[in-house]
């Protein structure tokens, strides 16, 4: 189907064989519809070659199709990951999404706040580094907060399951028969520590021959708690580690000192970052945090909210990724 003159709406819905009204939702990704009905409009507008007039639907809503994405995490580890999935939910809505990186300087963040509110986003998606909860934001559009929770319990927080990926991966030490394990973890105060600690050793019981050792979040740590498990007096078969940055320092350590992973002691990691996991030697076992569905939960509950829905709290259940460190070459 050709047009002599630049494709309408109208175009796309009798095509599509839809109300116009239907066609607009379909587009703009409002609505309850079915999604075969989305599918078809859109590809109606694909072959009709119809581009929608940004303008235009910001006159006629009210809105101005962008979303503001509000972080701590000035490396990207977590917050990149939850921007691509919040940007496959956003942009079948044709939205734009602003990241404003604060820092952690409270200033900064209050300045990107004002500036996205006055631009009139049309909600905001808070996200950081940490699995810890921060205090809300005070603003009068909708806002939900992805990996990083609110502390306010009436706010939409979309988060992971640290203490059930914890127990996956003790869960997978147990079926594999190792008996005397040990936990290498981040700080005592951070959230994911603690949860990762208690899922791992409500599954391990007996098997936890030694307290949880609490430290950084790094490789240096992770040397230094393998060199006191070696000297200690009970031969552990199995490392649990809270990152994949302690369980490379613990891999490399373990290997200085003549153990083989997996032979001698198997490893597991946390976070599946492939910086990290598939760098070790060998690849670590690990979880998968599920970053970006992560961040399409978050981008449809924002959406949700947009529209004048009221969606619930959520969380995302991590996965197991089986790799060399346990399972040998």
């Amino acid at each position: 189907m050709t047009l002599e003159r630049p494709a309408r709406i109208t175009d796309v819905a009798a095509l599509a064989g839809v109300s116009i009204g239907t066609a607009s939702k379909a587009l703009n990704g409002t609505g309850q519809l079915r999604d075969s009905t989305r599918e078809r409009v859109k590809e109606a507008a694909d072959k009709l070659g119809f581009v929608g007039d940004a303008r235009a639907r910001a006159l006629s809503s009210g809105r101005t199709y962008t979303v503001g994405m509000i972080t701590t995490d000035s490396f990207g580890r977590f917050s990149i990951p939850v921007l691509l999935g919040a940007e496959d939910v956003l942009s079948a809505g044709q939205m734009a999404v602003l990241l404003c990186d604060t820092r952690d300087d409270h200033v900064r963040e209050s300045h990107y706040l004002r500036s996205l509110v006055a631009r009139g986003v049309d909600g905001i998606i808070v996200t950081g580094r940490s699995a810890d909860a921060r205090p809300p934001i005070d603003v009068s559009i909708p806002v939900v907060y992805a990996f990083t929770p609110s502390t306010d319990p009436a706010d939409v927080s979309v988060t992971v399951d640290d203490a059930h990926g914890a127990g996956l991966v003790a869960s997978h030490l147990v079926t594999i028969g190792r008996r005397r394990v040990a936990i290498v973890t981040g700080p005592a105060r951070h959230h994911s520590a603690s949860s990762r600690v208690s899922g791992a050793s409500g599954v391990l019981g007996s098997r936890l021959v030694v307290p949880p050792m609490y430290g950084e979040w790094s490789e240096r740590w992770g040397r230094q708690a393998a060199d006191v498990l070696l000297r200690g007096e009970d031969d552990v078969d199995a490392i649990v580690c809270g990152s994949d940055q302690i369980a490379r320092g613990v891999c490399d350590r373990l290997r200085e000192a003549g153990r083989s992973v997996p032979d001698d002691v198997a490893v597991t990691g946390f976070d599946d970052w492939d910086v990290m996991a598939l760098a070790s030697r060998p690849p670590l076992t690990t979880v998968d945090l599920r970053l970006e569905e992560l961040g399409r939960v978050a981008g449809r509950s924002l959406l949700d909210l947009i529209d004048g829905a009221a969606p619930e709290s959520a969380v995302v259940i991590p996965s197991l990724v089986l790799r060399e460190s346990t399972l040998g070459a």
